[in-house]
């Protein structure tokens, strides 16, 4: 039976104001659903709701994955349960070697509780893995030698957190306006990406206020939120609408 994320009738707020009043979504292994929005609807709160992050409050609903609530669950136990978030603004982290910071989340991901070496591989079988996903993704291997993000272009920086999710291998991933700031060239590589990553053991949730980035990647759903839910679901026709018409033609029936 395949994963699914289930997000059920979800409020949530943070520093005591209201922003979720009722989200309901799913998504399953094999499938790639955009998730669309004017600015302030709530699309990277539900992305930080779904992922655990301390600063947002669930005030009632339920997050479900594969059929257990990750509500009350630290956002590294979800990881290992199988989520995945890529930021919208990915931070830098001086001094931190990339190859040694995906070594330490490989480990981690696959340790029963997060201790270090507990689910440690030799150095020489990861950097194979490593190795084989800079090949599928094109990137070249002396990325993998710098400081994370650490002087990385926008491009650069959204590359990295593909090649996180590579490394990582989640069930559902969750990727949070993972175009912002990039310029076309930069954003078709990020697209190739997921392309080459999506398939029928992982599921794809794209937050994105724009639809460029929905030219290079298919999504057989195509969801719409406004005022901290979702107000419209549909195709990838429903994208192709928004470009042409704006979202106001939407909000006036939502």
């Amino acid at each position: 039976m395949a994963y699914e994320l289930e997000v059920k009738d979800l409020h949530a707020s943070i520093d005591g104001k209201q922003i979720l009043k009722g989200v309901n979504f799913k998504v399953k292994e094999g499938e790639i659903h955009a998730i669309m929005g004017p600015n302030g609807s709530g699309k990277s709160t539900l992305a930080y709701a779904i992922m655990g992050h301390p600063r947002y409050k669930i005030d009632s609903g339920n997050i479900v994955l594969n059929g257990e609530s990750m509500v009350g669950l630290s956002a590294d136990k979800r990881a290992r349960k199988g989520l995945f978030l890529a930021f919208q603004y990915p931070i830098t982290v001086s001094g931190v070697n990339l190859t040694s910071f995906l070594r330490s989340s490989y480990d981690a991901i696959r340790s029963p509780d997060g201790a270090p070496g507990k689910g440690g591989v030799p150095f020489v079988q990861f950097k194979r893995i490593l190795d084989q996903k800079l090949d599928l993704l094109q990137i070249d291997p002396s990325f993998a030698g710098r400081y994370l993000n650490e002087g990385f272009s926008g491009g650069e920086k959204k590359k990295c957190e593909i090649l996180q999710m590579a490394m990582l291998q989640p069930r559902i991933a969750v990727l949070d306006e993972t175009d912002t700031g990039l310029d076309i060239d930069a954003l078709k590589v990020v697209a190739e990406g997921v392309n080459k990553l999506a398939g029928p053991d992982l599921g794809v949730a794209i937050i994105t206020h724009y639809q460029r980035i929905l030219r290079y990647i298919s999504p057989q759903f195509v969801h719409v939120m406004f005022d901290g839910k979702i107000a419209h679901s549909g195709g990838k026709e429903l994208a192709e609408q928004l470009e042409e018409k704006g979202y106001g033609w939407l909000r006036a029936g939502a």
